[in-house]
Formats: structure tokens, sequence, C-alpha cells
């Protein structure tokens, strides 16, 4: 933890740590991790619209504001970790896809659980939107079965591994390959029209 003097409690003076973050950025970090609410603000406002994006792609747009929300909530509960040894935006970005991939996790499982007995009408719904509906590629996107999604923009538009994402997600690497191949056959379907 970085302490207002700028020494870390582990290391001493960590030079290399303040020259990751900018003058202003770290000094924010410093003061919000010590309850500096209007310190805190700068820290949203410079980030919020990267997160929200991420939010919109991993979630779709209905879900968003609320990931977006819980993510700089959780930011705020442990900025207090942050240590430096990366840039903030880079802690804040792991942060927040861990965070995504953990309520998007528990989301699934509540919702198999409340249409187990629902299954054949909500496959019989999903088709029926298919056929009507053009899409762009981001309503496509939004239309991706959850797993499918999170997969695809982890590795397709973030640069994840399939190690990594497996890890994120508790899912095999194999199971990554196979939603990714997944998504971009539903992609290709749709955007083919």
């Amino acid at each position: 933890m970085i302490e207002p003097n700028g020494k870390s409690r582990e290391h001493g003076p960590d030079a290399r740590a303040e020259g990751q973050l900018s003058a202003g950025v770290g000094a924010d970090v410093r003061a919000a991790a010590f309850g500096d609410d209007e310190a805190f603000e700068r820290i949203y406002r410079a980030h919020v619209s990267r997160i929200y994006g991420l939010a919109c792609r991993m979630a779709g747009s209905e879900r968003a504001d609320e990931l977006t929300q819980d993510v700089f909530v959780r930011a705020w509960e442990k900025l207090g970790t942050f240590r430096g040894e990366s840039a903030f935006s880079s802690w804040l970005y792991r942060l927040a896809v861990n965070l995504m991939c953990s309520r998007l996790r528990a989301l699934k499982l509540q919702r198999e659980r409340e249409t187990a007995s629902e299954f054949p009408l909500a496959a019989a719904r999903a088709r029926h939107d298919s056929i009507e509906i053009r899409l762009d590629f981001e309503v496509a996107l939004e239309r991706l079965p959850n797993g499918a999604r999170e997969v695809f923009v982890l590795h397709d538009m973030e640069g994840y591994k399939h190690r990594e994402i497996a890890e994120r997600m508790d899912i095999t690497a194999g199971t990554s390959k196979s939603q990714l191949h997944r998504a971009r056959m539903i992609l290709r379907r749709h955007l083919d029209r």
C-alpha cells in the first residue's frame, strides 16, 4: 500500500511505482485511498467511460450501468490494495474484468435455476427473435449467449488468452475455445443476412 508520503509500507520508497503513475493520478489514488471523495470523483470521471464500454460489451447495455457502479464501489473498497506496481488504469481494468466475470457467473447460475422449467419456451423465443430481427454488430453481440459473449469480448476484443479467460470465468481453456467458436459462428450468421 502506498502511504501519503509516497512510500510503500512493504518496500520503502518505490520510485518505480511513482514513475508509473502520473503525478495527478498518483496523488488522486493516494488521496482517495485515505478517504478523499473529491480525488475519487476525479478517478471515476477519468475511467468511467472505459469501464462502461467494457460492461456493455460483456453484459449488454441493460446491465452496464449497474456493473459500472459495482466496479467503482469495489475500487473504492480495494483502493488501499493498489501498490502502484502497474498503471492504475490496468489495475482498475483487471478489477473490472474479474468483478464482471464473477457477477455474470452468478447471474447465469440464478437464471439457470429460475428457467429450468421454462427451457423449451425460452429456446422458442430465442429462435423467433433471431429470425425476425436484423442485427448490427452491437446488437448481435448483446444477443450472444452469456458465456459465448464473455469469451468473445475477452478474447477477440480485449486480447486475453484462452488460459487467462478460463481462470477468470472458472471454465476450462477448451470450453473457452468452444465458446469463442460458437460466438463467432452466431455473429457470422447474424451479420451475413
